[in-house]
């Protein structure tokens, strides 16, 4: 596996943590298919409640910690995929109080 350039990654990680929408310390819901993960989070403004979602892929770095990646291969794109039909479905019920996106 070819490693990521060091310049790339320091680039990327302070944007990729730095301010999770709204400022909420936790998502409203992490969905998680093998390492692939969508997170959502509930934001509001001018009395109105809405949904972002943050996609990341979970990895092991060299010191042995979990980090977090927001760039995806190939093998990466199905599960990806799925996790926003996934997530996509969670927003619309929550965000019409349980109905179905087609009704």
């Amino acid at each position: 596996m070819k490693s990521m350039n060091p310049k790339y990654a320091q680039a990327s990680a302070p944007h990729r943590n730095a301010n999770p929408p709204s400022g909420n310390s936790a998502p409203v819901k992490t969905l998680r298919i093998g390492r692939i993960k969508a997170a959502v989070w509930e934001n509001s403004a001018d009395e109105r409640t809405f949904y972002n979602v943050t996609f990341a892929r979970t990895y092991m770095g060299e010191d042995k910690k979990f980090r977090d990646a927001d760039s995806f291969g190939r093998d990466d794109l199905l599960l990806l995929s799925k996790l926003a039909d996934q997530a996509h479905t969670l927003v619309c019920e929550l965000a019409g109080g349980g109905q179905r996106a087609e009704e």
